[in-house]
């Protein structure tokens, strides 16, 4: 079968819902459908609550309530009467309804296609009920797509899938825009300072505090920094006690002095947008204090968009900035995050050293090289179906 003609049937969240696996899911169907050269849109089935269902009113668009168990095997059976060659399920538990997204196996165990599942999370030591969940997802599947070369090696250890199973392909990323660069820093007045910048919906358990500490002693070599923190807070949170976390680190900031030196930008950021920014910033950080975290779009739209990065070692950091030890600092380290970003804004030949690295990391990362492999790769499974259920030991 020729790639060109696959048919391909994503389940996922999908835009416009404002979630980062919606955004994912659109950025590779895109990518595949431009790699095949096909105008033919490929069907959608967007997970959804009972109020979104109105934005999905394309015919090729099929809705899917999240806690509606028959709506699950429903669903199976139309995948089943269409044309489609294979499934592309785009996994995270908390989009399926049921227990840790059990009402989604309703559906894998009536499906006939062939599907190639992504895990967007791995978790390196499996709890129940997730555990025998994924273990039942992946059995299922005829293939894996992991963005973790680490989640290779969680999958076999506990699920005990064939490695042959499992593919590694990258995180998609925008491709870079430098002339975008030059008129968002002039627009956002970034001209004259050294920008470091973290995106992400504001909650507690991001490092943010940390990175305030470590900056309060930064600035002082370095007086022309800013730290740029987007993102408006996050809605559970919001929920519970409104923008008493945003207060204090607002207060947090007044305490070190570092009002000059911090912009907060409390909304939600629209993807283009947020491209432009993290385009436009001298170096992006992710200062999370969570060791297991296996993928982070952020992070990968970053590297794919060629900024130098500074992390602390999580899961995902450690595989993306292979090479680049030096630019993981343990958590809560503020002398040694402080040393670090002085060192390199002291030094612009350092930070253009890491911007070349990850340029040349970031350019396997860009959409239309992962679409091209994306697609070879749910093609030689619709195709050989060498990888199959029975392949599970």
């Amino acid at each position: 079968m020729s790639s060109k003609s696959l048919q391909i049937a994503y389940i996922s969240t999908y835009v416009p819902k404002k979630c980062g696996l919606a955004t994912y899911t659109h950025h590779l169907r895109e990518a595949v459908s431009q790699a095949k050269g096909d105008d033919t849109p490929d069907p959608v089935v967007a997970m959804c609550n009972s109020d979104e269902t109105d934005a999905y009113t394309q015919p090729w668009q099929f809705p899917l309530l999240k806690q509606k168990k028959e709506d699950y095997r429903r669903m199976a059976d139309l995948l089943n009467e269409s044309p489609i060659d294979i499934v592309s399920l785009q996994h995270e538990f908390g989009i399926f309804g049921g227990e840790a997204g059990s009402y989604l196996l309703e559906l894998l165990e009536r499906l006939q296609k062939p599907v190639v599942t992504t895990f967007h999370t791995v978790f390196e030591k499996p709890l129940e009920p997730y555990a025998s969940v994924q273990a039942a997802i992946a059995k299922r599947s005829d293939h894996l797509h992991v963005m973790n070369r680490k989640a290779i090696g969680y999958l076999s250890d506990h699920f005990r899938i064939p490695l042959g199973k499992i593919s590694f392909l990258p995180h998609g990323a925008p491709v870079p825009n430098r002339t975008e660069r030059h008129l968002t820093r002039r627009q956002y007045g970034w001209d004259r300072r050294n920008v470091l910048f973290q995106f992400g919906l504001l909650s507690r358990g991001k490092g943010i505090e940390s990175l305030l500490k470590a900056l309060a002693g930064a600035v002082r070599a370095v007086p022309d920094l800013m730290y740029v923190i987007a993102g408006q807070t996050h809605p559970e949170v919001k929920k519970y006690e409104g923008e008493a976390y945003r207060e204090e680190l607002v207060a947090l900031i007044s305490e070190l002095g570092l009002e000059h030196h911090v912009r907060m930008i409390d909304r939600y950021v629209p993807e283009d947008e947020l491209v432009s920014l993290i385009s436009a910033c001298d170096l992006y950080v992710t200062p999370y204090p969570g060791m297991e975290q296996i993928t982070s779009g952020t992070l990968a739209y970053a590297a794919g968009l060629g900024r130098p990065i500074l992390s602390t070692p999580y899961s995902y950091a450690k595989d993306l900035m292979q090479g680049r030890e030096d630019l993981l600092l343990p958590y809560g380290d503020t002398d040694a995050w402080s040393a670090k970003i002085i060192e390199l804004f002291t030094f612009p030949k350092l930070l253009t050293e890491c911007e070349r690295r990850m340029a040349d990391i970031g350019r396997s990362m860009q959409w239309p090289q992962v679409g091209a492999q994306y697609l070879g790769l749910l093609a030689r499974v619709a195709e050989n179906k060498e990888w199959s259920m029975a392949d599970v030991v």
